[in-house]
């Protein structure tokens, strides 16, 4: 039997391609690979106790909270917090950005900002849920508590950023900047060994992503795009497959390993988008080009977006990148 790396051995292998590399990254990622074995656990035991369903509460966002929503959120804070490298976090589940008081973290040189549990409504049905983390030095000094400043930087100042998919298999998937690299948990010895590495999507495919129940509601150069998708796509491709799960990691990662497009437009309804830039699409766009892809708001590239607050949305299109410019032509030809 061959024997591969673990997660652990391979951040160490490659801590030189961290410029600023000291070993707090590499134990950051570390707390990450904890927490996500603790909550893989227990989305396992989900159907077996009352661990599923909705907490009767709302989010900042208004959304209603899920009881492994806050699970989650709670068990990737602690574990971010207890080994000192984080001064502070913000989170999809906090209405504010949360400052670690312990000496050890006012000595911490990163913030770290995640949707805990994205997808967490298909708990319920063992549809794929997943954790989304996105990692920035501070900006602000060493030594005092973390700032709005160190929370609303742009995505191109994004240190590291990855995510975790629970499904048939549980898989991190992280890039420092250096690639995007896979790795599969072993749930017989307890590691996540490498499984994929320097992943790279192609340049395009045929799976488009998107909620066509909201179709009525879609920008006019949106809704060009999905006929040009059915009707109008080269002949070798058409037409293209839609595929749709409602769970960003898992729409990502099935676009990310065979080649396709993952769309969440504004609406008439949201006209800003649903996802939020901070949470979710930076961390999947520097994955996305660290693989070779391209991710945009339609428009312009997600990582040169400006946050002015924690829990802004965005239009978000990403994927392959001849299907993501392809999708910025129609939006350019039919501007509303």
């Amino acid at each position: 039997m061959s024997i591969t790396r673990t997660l652990g051995e391979f951040i160490i292998e490659h801590q030189n391609h961290f410029p600023h590399a000291s070993g707090d990254l590499s134990s950051l990622l570390g707390s990450i690979k904890l927490a996500a074995k603790i909550v893989n656990r227990e989305i396992n035991k989900a159907g077996l106790v009352d661990i599923t369903g909705s907490v009767g509460a709302e989010n900042v966002q208004g959304e209603e909270q899920q009881k492994l929503d806050l699970y989650a959120n709670d068990k990737f804070k602690a574990a971010l917090e207890a080994r000192g490298q984080v001064c502070g976090i913000a989170s999809e589940e906090e209405d504010e950005a949360v400052s670690f008081n312990k000496e050890l973290n006012k000595n911490a040189k990163y913030v770290v900002l995640m949707d805990p549990l994205d997808g967490s409504s298909n708990i319920d049905v063992n549809v794929s849920v997943g954790t989304i983390f996105s990692i920035y030095h501070r900006v602000s000094p060493i030594g005092s508590a973390p700032t709005a400043e160190d929370f609303l930087q742009p995505g191109h100042k994004q240190v590291a950023a990855g995510y975790i998919i629970y499904g048939s298999s549980t898989m991190l998937v992280y890039t420092t900047g250096k690639g995007v690299h896979g790795f599969t948990y072993d749930p017989s010895i307890g590691v996540f060994c490498l499984s994929h590495e320097k992943m790279m999507i192609p340049a395009t495919g045929s799976i488009y992503s998107i909620n066509e129940g909201n179709y009525i509601r879609f920008p006019t150069g949106i809704k060009k795009y999905i006929k040009y998708c059915q009707e109008d796509a080269p002949e070798d491709n058409r037409p293209y497959t839609s595929r749709y799960i409602g769970s960003l990691v898992a729409d990502y990662h099935r676009n990310l390993l065979k080649g396709g497009v993952y769309l969440y437009p504004s609406t008439q309804r949201h006209p800003d988008g649903k996802l939020r830039l901070l949470y979710e699409c930076n961390p999947i766009a520097f994955l996305m080009e660290q693989s070779g892809g391209k991710a945009t708001d339609g428009y312009q590239r997600i990582l040169d977006i400006k946050p002015t607050e924690l829990h802004q949305r965005v239009p978000f299109v990403v994927g392959s990148t001849i299907m993501v410019e392809k999708v910025e032509s129609f939006l350019q030809q039919y501007p509303d």
